[in-house]
C-alpha cells in the first residue's frame, strides 16, 4: 500500500509542470495581439462583432494552452472608421511595442482606407497585421511583407458581380455608384475594367458622400439615364439610404451592392426596399459556415449572437495562431515564412498564400434578400 501511495506522489510530481501548463496564471505571460475596428458609430456593430470572433478564438487557444505558452491576450481599439483615428490607433499599437509589450499581431483593420493608413507604422513593426474585410487591391501592392488577408480582393469581386449583372440579370445599362472613399473608388475601378471586358462600360457613374443622410442627387441622376440595374460600391450606409430612395423615385430595377452591404443593417434599416437586392461578398455568410457549436460557443464568451464578420474574424485570428505555431516563434521574418506556406482549413475557406500575402484561391458570393435574409443565390 505504502508502495503504491510513492507511486502515486511520483506520478503527480512528474505530470505537474503540464497539469500546471493548464491552470490559469500559469502562462509565461501575455502574447498581446491587437484588433483595430470601428466600436463605436455607424459600423460599430460590423467591428464589435468581428472582436467578438477573435476573442471566441483566443479562448478556444488559451484553453488549449495558449501560443508557445504565452496567454493570448486580445486588445480592441476603436477607429471609428476614421482615417485619422486609425493613424492613431496605429500610434499607439506601435508606442506598445516600443514599451516592451509583447505585441505579436493585428487583426483588421475593418476598413481599406483606415488599413492603408495604419500599414504605413506596421510596417516597420515587428509583428504580422491579418485582415479580415480589407478588400482595396492597392494595400497588397505596396510591397508590404508582414500583411495578410483571410477574404477576397475587389479585383475578385468585381468580376463576379460584373457578370452576375450582364449574364444572371440580363443587364446592358448599368450605373455604377461608389462611395467618395479608398473603399469605393477602388472598387469603381474593379468594376470599370470587369465591365469593359464584358464588352460594357457604366452608363452612368456617380460618386456619392460615405453616410450622407440622402443620395437624392445620386437618384435623379440614376433615373435620367434609365438604367436596367444599379451597382453600389460602398457600405450599408449608403445602400439604405440609395435604396429605399430609389424605390420611392419609381427606380424599380435590380439593385445590387457590393460587400459592404452585406451587415444585416442594410436589410434593417431599408426596410420593404431591402427585399429582392443582391449583395456581393467577400467572405461566406456566417449562417452558412457556422455550427450550431460554434454559434453557442460564441455566445457564450461575447453574451450575444455573432455578426456578419464574427467568423471572419475567427478565421484571422487562426491564421495568426498557425503562423507562429509553425514558426515556433513570435519572430516576424519567421512567421511570415510560415505563413507564405500555409495550407489551413477555416471557417471563410482554405487559406493559402501568394506572395503578396493575398489569397490564392478567392471565393467571391453573391446573395438576394428574401424574407429579410440573405440568401446564397451564386456561386
Amino acid at each position: 500500500m505504502r508502495r503504491r501511495m510513492l507511486l502515486g506522489v511520483l506520478a503527480l510530481l512528474i505530470l505537474a509542470p503540464f497539469l500546471a501548463g493548464c491552470r490559469p496564471g500559469s502562462f509565461k505571460g501575455d502574447a498581446i495581439v491587437y484588433v483595430a475596428v470601428p466600436l463605436s458609430g455607424w459600423q460599430a456593430e460590423g467591428g464589435q462583432t468581428l472582436a467578438g470572433g477573435v476573442r471566441l478564438m483566443a479562448d478556444e487557444l488559451n484553453k488549449a494552452g495558449g501560443l508557445l505558452g504565452y496567454q493570448v491576450k486580445v486588445v480592441p481599439v476603436d477607429d471609428e472608421a476614421n482615417p485619422d483615428t486609425a493613424a492613431a490607433v496605429a500610434e499607439e499599437i506601435k508606442a506598445a511595442v516600443e514599451r516592451g509589450e509583447r505585441v505579436v499581431g493585428v487583426i483588421g483593420h475593418y476598413n481599406s482606407g483606415e488599413t492603408s493608413v495604419g500599414m504605413e507604422t506596421y510596417k516597420d513593426l515587428p509583428l504580422v497585421v491579418v485582415t479580415a474585410t480589407a478588400s482595396d487591391v492597392s494595400i497588397t501592392q505596396k510591397g508590404y511583407t508582414n500583411f495578410f488577408r483571410v477574404n477576397a480582393t475587389d479585383a475578385a469581386q468585381a468580376p463576379v458581380a460584373a457578370r452576375f449583372l450582364t449574364e444572371k440579370l440580363g443587364a446592358r445599362q448599368i450605373a455604377l455608384i461608389y462611395a467618395d472613399n479608398d473603399y469605393g473608388r477602388g472598387l469603381r475601378e474593379q468594376m470599370t475594367k470587369a465591365l469593359t471586358a464584358l464588352g460594357q462600360q457604366p452608363a452612368v457613374s456617380v460618386e456619392i458622400k460615405e453616410a450622407a443622410p440622402t443620395q437624392s442627387d445620386a437618384v435623379a441622376k440614376i433615373k435620367a439615364a434609365g438604367v436596367d440595374a444599379v451597382f453600389l460600391a460602398g457600405y450599408e450606409t449608403e445602400g439604405y439610404v440609395l435604396l429605399p430612395e430609389l424605390r420611392e423615385a419609381g427606380v424599380s430595377v435590380p439593385f445590387m451592392c457590393s460587400d459592404g452591404c452585406l451587415p444585416y443593417a442594410f436589410i434593417d434599416e431599408s426596410g420593404p426596399a431591402a427585399e429582392g437586392a443582391y449583395v456581393s461578398a467577400i467572405t461566406p455568410e456566417v449562417h452558412a459556415v457556422a455550427d450550431e457549436k460554434w454559434w453557442k460557443a460564441y455566445q457564450q464568451v461575447e453574451n450575444r449572437n455573432p455578426g456578419t464578420y464574427s467568423t471572419a474574424g475567427y478565421s484571422a485570428m487562426a491564421v495568426l495562431a498557425a503562423g507562429i505555431k509553425d514558426a515556433k516563434s513570435f519572430d516576424r521574418p519567421k512567421v511570415t515564412e510560415a505563413l507564405h506556406r500555409l495550407q489551413l482549413k477555416t471557417l471563410v475557406g482554405e487559406v493559402a498564400y501568394d506572395d503578396k500575402g493575398d489569397l490564392k484561391q478567392q471565393n467571391v458570393f453573391v446573395f438576394q434578400v428574401k424574407d429579410g435574409q440573405y440568401v446564397q443565390v451564386a456561386p
